[in-house]
């Protein structure tokens, strides 16, 4: 009311709300609270890694209580919030790609830039293959082209209208554009939040994988480990720190969490798993309190590491080469690790195994106590549900009632968000 008249109508300078510069584009980029945040929680509260009790899950959310049971109708009309902020973070990605390609041709052979636009590219993919993991089927090479993906969005224009791709075509844009990140971005980051070639081919690896591609999946785990290959000694860390583990710590590679859950976090770890740990492994104390609630994230808060670090890769080209009947090498990459994790004030026995089959078995166990909490089990168990040896049946008991998730389930795809359904007709998953 006490603007003068034509107040409202004046434009600001369309340099101060539009970027310039790719170091004004990175800048967008660098919005940590949303860009590294926002993993496959639903996934990882949906998986067998823990178990709450019944005062836990009933002060939990609807969505969590839902997600834990594998109810049909998992968000029961409210907002999904991981699904918003990762096409709210790809339409951003699209912003800054756009922009950049519309900067003079001058800038386009700048260091900045080429950082600038293989990041967007790297934390486009990230989240199109987090997407993936929760809300279309596992990656089937024989099904691929026909199952449905997810809303591919690659355009800044919030009009163009929304279809669901294949699965193959959603991994195929994930490689794609990992690949195209690759030429782009550096061999070290300056931020650890920030891509690096190390991460493209940790996050290359990390696909492969769950596509079931273990040839390729050990090339990009050899090409992330030729450029970062630490490991932390384990017995340097204080297992009675209510967070032993740091921020940024030498393994990590490329920083980002899961969303959030109080299932998850106040949670036990499921007795098969804790039990699995022997006295003299270190990860019993320094991932789990005495209560067996999990304190062991990478983050170095409450909050569940979803990032890629060394110990995943190498748990990957073990896993690859067991697969291709390269026992010693295997089990070398295994031992590796794990002596890592052991007490020093016990030798450590190395694993051996009779058989491919036995190194792999011994492997996979191996990859869900390491990389427990981590939002990757969820794929872990889509993944090798599909092969009779491994294949699992959860079970949970709330309230007196039993729950119960067979493997290949359709349960194992969650329900996209009424409010896409509601805005641009795609197709639900059945449930």
């Amino acid at each position: 009311m006490s603007c003068k008249k034509g107040w409202l109508d004046a434009k600001p300078s369309k340099s101060l709300v539009v970027p310039g510069t790719p170091e004004e584009y990175q800048t967008i980029l660098d919005n940590t609270s949303l860009f590294n945040n926002g993993g496959p929680i639903w996934g990882e509260v949906a998986s067998d890694d823990h178990y709450a009790t019944d005062n836990i899950v009933n002060a939990a959310s609807a969505i969590e209580r839902n997600s834990y049971i594998w109810a049909k109708d998992v968000f029961e009309g409210n907002t999904v919030v991981n699904w918003q902020n990762a096409y709210r973070r790809i339409l951003q990605c699209n912003i800054v790609i756009e922009g950049l390609d519309d900067l003079p041709a001058s800038e386009h052979q700048t260091t900045s830039f080429k950082n600038t636009k293989g990041s967007a590219y790297f934390y486009r993919a990230y989240d199109f293959y987090n997407l993936a993991q929760e809300y279309c089927k596992a990656y089937t090479a024989s099904t691929a082209a026909s199952d449905l993906g997810i809303p591919l969005r690659l355009s800044a224009n919030i009009n163009e209208k929304s279809f669901r791709a294949t699965v193959q075509e959603t991994y195929d844009q994930i490689i794609g554009d990992l690949r195209t990140a690759r030429a782009l971005v550096p061999v070290s980051p300056v931020y650890k939040t920030r891509p690096s070639q190390a991460a493209v081919y940790g996050m290359l690896a990390r696909v492969y994988l769950s596509m079931e591609d273990y040839s390729l999946a050990k090339v990009y785990a050899d090409s992330c480990l030729a450029l970062h290959s630490k490991l932390l000694d384990y017995n340097t860390l204080n297992a009675s720190a209510s967070r032993p583990f740091v921020r940024f710590n030498d393994e990590v590679i490329f920083h980002w969490l899961t969303g959030f859950s109080n299932i998850t976090r106040l949670g036990q770890v499921d007795n098969s798993l804790y039990d699995q740990y022997q006295l003299n492994d270190l990860r019993r104390t320094l991932f789990y309190t005495p209560a067996k609630v999990f304190k062991g994230t990478y983050d170095g808060t409450f909050s569940l590491f979803n990032g890629l670090a060394t110990d995943e890769i190498l748990l990957i080209r073990s896993e690859c080469l067991a697969r291709a009947g390269q026992v010693n090498p295997a089990l070398s990459d295994l031992n590796t690790l794990l002596k890592s994790r052991w007490s020093n004030s016990v030798p450590y026995v190395p694993v051996t195994a009779s058989s491919s089959t036995d190194a792999l078995d011994k492997i996979l166990v191996e990859r869900r106590k390491e990389l427990a909490y981590r939002g990757l089990r969820w794929t872990d168990l889509r993944r090798l549900n599909k092969d009779t040896r491994y294949a699992k049946t959860i079970t949970r008991t709330i309230a007196g009632q039993n729950y119960q998730l067979p493997p290949n389930s359709q349960l194992c795809v969650f329900p996209i968000p009424i409010e896409e359904i509601n805005a641009s007709g795609i197709p639900q998953n059945p449930r």
